[in-house]
C-alpha cells in the first residue's frame, strides 16, 4: 500500500511540474501600449527605426534574451517578420534604433529590424521576447523558423507586446 501512495505522489508531482506554466516576462515600451497604436516613426513612413523596449521579470539564470517581431495578419503565407534577434543582454533595456546583440533575417531577407508598412488595414505586430538559459551561436541568416527551433528546451520565460500599426497614407 505504501508504495503504492508513493508512485501515485510521485505521479502528481510530476504531472504538476510538467504542466506548470513558464513565468511571464512584462515587455513594455515608452512609445506605445498594448493593443495601442505604434508612431509612425518606427514605420516605412517614418525612419524606420525600432521602437524602444523594456523586459521585466528576467530569472535571474536566464543568459540572454531572443526576440522576434512578428505580423500575423501579413497578406503572405505565415505573415510577415520584421525583427529576429538573439543574444539581448538580460539587463531588459532595448533601446530605440537598436542595433545590438545578432540579428538575424527578417522577412526581406535581410538582417535587422524591418518598420511596419501594412498594404491596407490596421495590422497587429507581436513583439515576441523569450529569456533563455543559454547564449546562441547561430548563422547571421538564421530567420524566424530558425530562431524558435534554437530556442527549443532553453525558454525560462516569455512575454508578447502587440502594438498596432495602419499606414497614414494609403
Amino acid at each position: 500500500m505504501r508504495t503504492l501512495f508513493t508512485l501515485v505522489t510521485a505521479i502528481v508531482v510530476i504531472g504538476i511540474v510538467s504542466f506548470t506554466p513558464k513565468p511571464y516576462l512584462e515587455i513594455t515600451s515608452t512609445v506605445f501600449k498594448n493593443d495601442g497604436m505604434i508612431p509612425v516613426k518606427y514605420s516605412c513612413e517614418g525612419g524606420e527605426n525600432s521602437p524602444p523596449l523594456h523586459i521585466s521579470g528576467i530569472p535571474a539564470n536566464a543568459k540572454s534574451v531572443a526576440l522576434i517581431l512578428h505580423d500575423p495578419d501579413a497578406p503572405m503565407k505565415g505573415g510577415f517578420t520584421h525583427w529576429v534577434m538573439w543574444n539581448i543582454s538580460t539587463d531588459g533595456d532595448i533601446p530605440e534604433n537598436f542595433k545590438g546583440a545578432e540579428q538575424g533575417y527578417n522577412s526581406m531577407k535581410q538582417n535587422g529590424y524591418k518598420g511596419m508598412c501594412p498594404p491596407s488595414g490596421t495590422h497587429h505586430y507581436h513583439f515576441m521576447v523569450y529569456a533563455i538559459d543559454t547564449k546562441l551561436t547561430l548563422d547571421k541568416s538564421t530567420d524566424k523558423a530558425g530562431l524558435e527551433k534554437a530556442i527549443q528546451g532553453h525558454v525560462l520565460a516569455k512575454g508578447d507586446l502587440t502594438g498596432l500599426y495602419k499606414k497614414e497614407k494609403q
